[in-house]
């Protein structure tokens, strides 16, 4: 009999059980919430420098476990042990970043008016109160710090509900921030079930705001679930994507080719921000084929995410490879060709996690792999004719999360990209890059992508309160 009360994490590799968690009762979560407000209003009154003091101690106690952090993803969600130190390394680097922009993220605004000098007006940013994380499996530590850092440093408490399928990240996120001196209940990790997640966490009124990295419809439950409680409260999150980019005539072939294979195939395409479609000028679609073809087959070695050698995992679950294979032959059933298919990676097979890289041309917007979110290592390509084709193709979508164009960079070009960010719709629009976030930028998506930021100055703002002060200084 299977014990309702208890989360059983299955690996994606070997498909046995590796960890379990008591699910919290709704008495034991009210406690936690009740110990989060009570900790809130001390660490509030911490001194800003204090609080920033205990981040800077945290990224060495974190940093001290990346190897174990780094076995942690592997075991977990099933991305070769090799590639998952660059998560750490990512999380710290980020880290870092909001806690250098700290100060002048929270500090107050003076606003001026000429016409005016009896009044002295400012906004200053107070914290919310408690703060809830819902964490997603495919990125446990990079989604985590976007929002844990900067709502630790305003002043908010936070409570983490970190997803089944990696519940160890998220307690060494609490451990290393206590061996960093942070209060006892500033910080708390919950495992709960999906219905306790929306009924008890999110829409109780001692929530303050929610932020939830995940699909389209976790987002659209959560955010139903907030405006339930008899309180209005903020809701941040980070959805589904399907990435385009945009391959003009004149780009760099070697450079081009290899930065999108791996934007698409990396981390197995479990990355909201994978490149999923790709489009390519009419006149090097051929070309730009072959190679992409040529390093998809020999770059990757499919099989056991912790051994040195594999470059490429599991997809996290059986379901998830059944629906990607799904997808493919969709895609082949409607006129499709795939120029690498999973025959070409032996450990690839129907029926298990193993999910080859998978290329495929005569694709067009009539098949979900051009339209829907594959999550998997999976891309379609496209030729267009030009840039307006390829402009309406790439906003063909309900996503809108990044989109990528790849040019040289002359001056005429950077003319025609500027435009492209003028009228694509998608948080963020990337030159000769793809699937990178830069911590001095906000994170944001538009369409099904989600509402809301996080990273840069503008990540504290959702953090925060506004408050309007103005003092009358003169009296006549």
């Amino acid at each position: 009999m299977v014990n309702v009360n208890i989360q059983t994490t299955i690996s994606p590799y070997t498909q046995e059980p590796i960890a379990t968690r008591p699910l919290l009762s709704k008495a034991e979560l009210d406690n936690v919430i009740a110990e989060a407000v009570k900790a809130q209003k001390s660490w509030r009154k911490v001194p800003l420098d204090k609080r920033i003091a205990i981040a800077e101690k945290w990224l060495a106690e974190f940093e001290s476990l990346t190897d174990l952090l780094a076995e942690d993803i592997a075991l977990q969600m099933g991305r070769p042990v090799g590639s998952s130190k660059g998560e750490i390394n990512g999380t710290l680097y980020r880290a870092r970043h909001l806690i250098k922009i700290a100060r002048e993220s929270l500090a107050p605004i003076p606003q001026t008016a000429t016409d005016d000098e009896a009044n002295k007006r400012e906004i200053v940013k107070q914290p919310l109160g408690v703060v809830a994380i819902i964490t997603p499996w495919n990125f446990p530590h990079l989604c985590t710090v976007n929002s844990v850092i900067p709502a630790l440093l305003a002043g908010n408490s936070v409570i983490i509900k970190p997803a089944p399928q990696t519940p160890v990240p998220a307690e060494r996120w609490l451990q290393t921030l206590t061996a960093a001196g942070l209060p006892t209940n500033v910080l708390q990790v919950v495992h709960l079930a999906q219905e306790d997640t929306l009924n008890l966490l999110v829409a109780d009124p001692r929530i303050d705001f929610v932020t939830f990295t995940g699909s389209v419809v976790g987002g659209r439950a959560v955010q139903e679930a907030a405006a339930k409680g008899p309180l209005f409260k903020g809701v941040g999150l980070e959805l589904g994507g399907k990435d385009p980019a945009y391959v003009r005539a004149d780009a760099d072939l070697d450079y081009t080719v290899a930065n999108l294979v791996d934007g698409a195939i990396f981390n197995s395409g479990q990355s909201c921000c994978a490149v999923e479609r790709i489009y390519v000028h009419s006149s090097i679609f051929d070309e730009f084929v072959k190679r992409y073809a040529e390093i998809a087959k020999k770059d990757y070695v499919l099989g056991d995410p912790t051994k040195p050698e594999t470059t490429l995992g599991p997809v996290v679950s059986l379901a998830s490879a059944a629906r990607i294979r799904k997808q493919i032959a969709d895609a082949i059933a409607k006129g499709a060709t795939a120029v690498v298919s999973e025959a070409d990676f032996p450990g690839a097979k129907e029926g298990t996690t193993l999910v080859g890289p998978t290329v495929l041309i005569n694709v067009d917007h009539s098949m979900d792999i051009m339209t829907e979110e594959t999550f998997g290592p999976v891309i379609g390509i496209q030729k267009v004719e030009n840039d307006e084709e390829a402009l309406q193709l790439m906003n063909d979508s309900e996503y809108g999360l990044t989109a990528s164009v790849w040019t040289q960079p002359t001056e005429a070009n950077l003319a025609i990209f500027d435009q492209f960010v003028e009228d694509l719709e998608s948080g963020t629009v990337y030159l000769n890059r793809a699937d990178a976030l830069d911590p001095a930028l906000p994170w944001t998506g538009v369409k099904n992508s989600g509402r809301g930021i996080s990273l840069s100055t503008l990540g504290y703002d959702q953090l925060t309160r506004a408050k309007s002060v103005m003092k009358r200084v003169k009296l006549n």
